[in-house]
């Protein structure tokens, strides 16, 4: 059994997770503050991915990130590789996918937070960049844990974008969701389920971290 959809599944849910996690972050904290309106209006936008098919959000970023395309097109010609149809193009697509998820369990902490808290820290004459830090990043770690937890799960199970954007090369670009399929539709079934049970696992042992957290959050508000 070749591992290697399992350790590039890996790969590009971490880099993509790592991404996504202070991302979501920045985009969280800063729109929190802004007027409802606005906050309302990059709502919709930044949660988009998560509502469209995936397929659709591997389709939009062809048509960024394409060779005919003018990003694609001048990676293309001022760095001499595509920006699609390789294994670190998936980190485009589940970056995209998984970004609403982080982003919207961290706002939901950071609005949840206490402001007075931070009020009594400008008072200290503590900086705001020590207050997010130290005491706001503390206090909203379970939920912002959690927000990451669920990005890495669903970027592990990503296939409909991935699948687009990244295709199906054995040994490449190969993920456990396009290696199912690709056992599948060659009616390798016994292998595919291998898979399957390979994807559970790790899918369960993601919601059972997230339960744990979850509990620890709720006995700490006790």
């Amino acid at each position: 059994m070749d591992w290697f959809p399992l350790l590039n599944s890996l790969r590009i849910a971490a880099i993509s997770s790592v991404i996504v996690f202070f991302l979501g972050i920045f985009a969280a904290y800063y729109i929190a503050k802004l007027p409802r309106a606005v906050k309302g209006a990059l709502d919709i936008v930044l949660t988009l991915p998560l509502v469209l098919p995936p397929t659709v959000v591997g389709y939009l970023l062809l048509l960024v990130l394409g060779p005919r395309r003018v990003i694609g097109a001048w990676a293309l010609e001022a760095l001499g590789t595509k920006l699609v149809m390789q294994w670190w193009s998936a980190v485009f697509a589940v970056a995209v996918v998984t970004f609403p998820l982080m982003y919207r369990t961290a706002r939901g902490a950071f609005e949840s937070f206490d402001a007075t808290l931070s009020d009594a820290g400008r008072t200290l004459g503590l900086s705001n960049v020590w207050i997010f830090w130290h005491i706001r990043m503390p206090v909203c770690r379970q939920g912002i844990l959690a927000g990451a937890v669920l990005s890495f799960a669903r970027a592990l199970g990503e296939y409909g974008a991935t699948s687009m954007i990244a295709g199906y090369t054995p040994g490449k670009t190969a993920t456990i969701s396009t290696e199912v399929y690709q056992l599948w539709r060659t009616g390798e079934d016994a292998l595919a389920l291998r898979w399957v049970l390979v994807n559970i696992a790790i899918s369960a042992a993601v919601l059972l971290a997230v339960n744990l957290l979850e509990k620890k959050e709720g006995r700490g508000k006790k």
